[in-house]
């Protein structure tokens, strides 16, 4: 019984589908402005965006000049934003609110551009243009659009975006001490430490910075290594001073012994002092 009705639904699939692709072609063929833009708003309600799409971009020539003009640009703007063309969606959001600026979407354009550069955002170790370009377009909105209700949520997407690019500044940094690239630790975890002074890995990269500043002291030539080992004490004490109960504060302290025996050593004999690494 069950195989005899298999050919029967599989025919009313084909009606269905048929039925479907004819009405498709006819909204396409129509030169009803009316009929196509209801259509199109229903496919868009339905998320056939790919659908959409071609009917809202003939849309938006037919309807050149006129009011409605306005809003197909942004179901425009937004189907494509719908199929993930999200940099290309940036780009007419942009566009649409900057042109008409009093259309009853135009704030949600404007809220639109950052966020699709937000979701343009790769992890933290790749490219941060996109990253960058949505904290500044989030920004911007936030500070013209003060009453909005998107505001919560463009704060709460701009800490998120943070997170990543500070992440990328401590790992970078990390990385040049794990390679032992001193100098370039030292500055990246300076450069970690006062953009993102909040940072969650502030404790670790003030303890790496320590620990860089101690090793390029001592792989110096021996005319710097004074200086540079004076500022090895200098990291110390910014490290204890914020983190006494530091994790790290026994190594710390194992640095601090290393400095003042090389300092010592300076002073007694300036020309050649022995390099003492610390274990």
């Amino acid at each position: 019984m069950f195989k005899k009705r298999i050919p029967a639904i599989f025919f009313l699939l084909l009606v269905l589908v048929f039925t479907s692709c004819s009405e498709y072609q006819r909204v396409l063929k129509s030169t009803d402005l009316e009929y196509k833009l209801e259509k199109a708003l229903e496919l868009y309600e339905d998320g056939k965006y790919a659908k959409a799409l071609p009917i809202f971009d003939e849309l938006l020539t037919l309807y050149r000049g006129s009011e409605k003009a306005q809003d197909v640009y942004y179901y425009y703007a937004m189907t494509l934003f719908q199929e993930r063309s999200y940099l290309i969606a940036a780009y007419h959001f942009k566009t649409f609110y900057q042109t008409f600026p009093n259309n009853a979407f135009a704030d949600d354009g404007a809220f639109m551009v950052g966020y699709c550069y937000y979701k343009e955002s790769p992890v933290y170790s790749l490219d941060q243009t996109n990253t960058y370009k949505a904290i500044n377009e989030l920004q911007l909105y936030i500070n013209t659009h003060r009453t909005s209700s998107h505001i919560e949520e463009c704060n709460m997407i701009i800490d998120e975006l943070r997170g990543k690019l500070e992440k990328k500044s401590f790992m970078l940094a990390k990385q040049y001490w794990h390679t032992e690239n001193y100098k370039a630790a030292i500055e990246s975890f300076n450069a970690t430490l006062s953009d993102y002074p909040d940072t969650p890995y502030r404790e670790e990269a003030m303890y790496l910075r320590l620990e860089s500043n101690y090793q390029y002291a001592i792989k110096s030539i021996v005319s710097l290594q004074a200086f540079r080992l004076k500022e090895s004490k200098t990291a110390y004490l910014d490290f204890v001073n914020l983190y006494p109960e530091s994790i790290y504060r026994a190594k710390a302290d194992k640095i601090l012994d290393d400095i003042i025996d090389q300092m010592f050593l300076l002073k007694q004999n300036p020309e050649q002092t022995k390099v003492k690494t610390n274990s």
